[in-house]
């Protein structure tokens, strides 16, 4: 059998970022604030925002930036206390730690998205926001999230970093709750290496955001939008520098018009491995919400049936195979597994979550592949769970 792509290979920058790029290094202006009104990241927000269908967008160093920014906005008092969910990335918990607040953890189920009863229970008069994170692009119930936080005027900053092109209910996510935050980091939708993206319809939010992103003095007249208000917070609060670089962002803008494509083809492949997948007996991927329409870029499976050691051993075959897959809960220091989280004050009993992540699997499965590719793919794993559990029907291909 031919050996399976190589999945973490990116997408080539398109030509019109090099042009710019050229075209900036031979003038050296690469700081968004010394540049013209009309400079890359200016522009890349003014495009962000109306892709997105937002009012307000804010180019910042990376989606942990963002996340941190939507805190520190929402004026929070130190030592609040903000719900994420227990299924995260390590990132979502520092940036609520960065910000003096405290991670209250919601229990995550078996198809990844947060138990709502605990939610419920959690979601008290002492909570003063909630982080909700789709993690890797598996929405939670938005409705059922939106409606209990309103309920309770609570606010739901979303941490979209994978899930940019999803629609809960044809509205894009990232748009559901007061802010929305994105990743261009190498592995997301559209890929500058590094780089996030704030987006809200709340005007004092953005005015804020934007003076503590880095707009010292009067850097924040570069923005096209609220000049009362940025002027009201001039030197009233602390400046983070989480700024994006000119750079960054002429690699993120011609990658905008991409996002359709990279969407339909990233759907496509993961809806055929899955299918592929849920023909095992041994594996099986969860199904998307009725109100969910996916836009991966990797995808998720649970182990059925298997002891850790076969567990691991399932992840070994496939490794061997030209197949790298994560167990999220047996990959030695997984930023994704919440008992690894040392910086917490305590590390919180969250069954539920730990079960799912001892058995489910990551893998990356990028828009660019084609039909032969995923075949590859989806053979191997399927191969490597016959390995492991029907050795002898397996015997053929050891």
């Amino acid at each position: 059998m031919p050996a399976p792509p190589s999945v973490y290979d990116a997408e080539p920058i398109p030509k019109a970022a090099q042009t710019e790029i050229n075209g900036m290094l031979e003038t050296g202006d690469l700081f968004r604030y010394t540049a013209t009104d009309e400079s890359p990241a200016a522009l890349l927000e003014r495009e962000f925002a109306a892709a997105l269908g937002s009012r307000y967008a804010l180019a910042v160093s990376s989606c942990s930036a963002a996340l941190f920014l939507s805190l520190r906005a929402l004026d929070l008092p130190g030592g609040a206390r903000v719900l994420i969910p227990a299924f995260t990335f390590a990132a979502v918990p520092s940036a609520v730690v960065h910000a003096g607040c405290v991670p209250v953890l919601v229990e995550s189920k078996s198809n990844y998205r947060i138990d709502l009863e605990d939610f419920e229970s959690k979601l008290s008069l002492d909570v003063a926001a909630v982080m909700i994170s789709h993690m890797r692009g598996h929405t939670s119930d938005m409705d059922a999230v939106m409606s209990l936080a309103d309920a309770r005027g609570v606010p739901v900053i979303e941490d979209a970093a994978h899930s940019l092109g999803t629609k809960w209910n044809g509205r894009n996510i990232g748009t559901l709750g007061k802010i929305g935050c994105f990743s261009f980091q190498s592995y997301k939708l559209l890929n500058a290496g590094e780089g996030g993206m704030l987006v809200t319809d709340d005007s004092e939010i953005i005015a804020r955001a934007v003076i503590m992103s880095g707009a010292y003095e009067h850097n924040w007249k570069k923005h096209p939008v609220l000049h009362e208000r940025f002027a009201h917070w001039q030197n009233r609060l602390p400046l983070y520098n989480m700024r994006i670089s000119n750079l960054s962002a002429a690699v993120i803008r011609p990658q905008i018009g991409e996002i359709p494509r990279r969407v339909r083809d990233g759907k496509r492949n993961h809806d055929y491995v899955a299918s592929r997948l849920n023909e095992s007996s041994w594996l099986h991927v969860p199904s998307p919400l009725p109100a969910e329409s996916r836009a991966p870029d990797s995808i998720q499976f649970n182990l059925l049936h298997f002891s850790d050691p076969e567990a691991r051993a399932f992840q070994n075959a496939a490794d061997r195979r030209g197949v790298k897959v994560q167990v999220f809960g047996l990959s030695a220091d997984n930023a994704r597994a919440f008992w690894n989280w040392g910086f917490l004050d305590q590390t919180p009993d969250l069954p539920q979550t730990r079960a799912m992540l001892m058995r489910a699997c990551d893998v990356r499965l990028p828009a660019r592949l084609d039909r032969s590719d995923c075949d590859l793919v989806a053979s191997t794993l399927v191969k490597a769970a016959e390995y492991v559990k029907s050795p002898k029907t397996a015997a053929t291909d050891r």
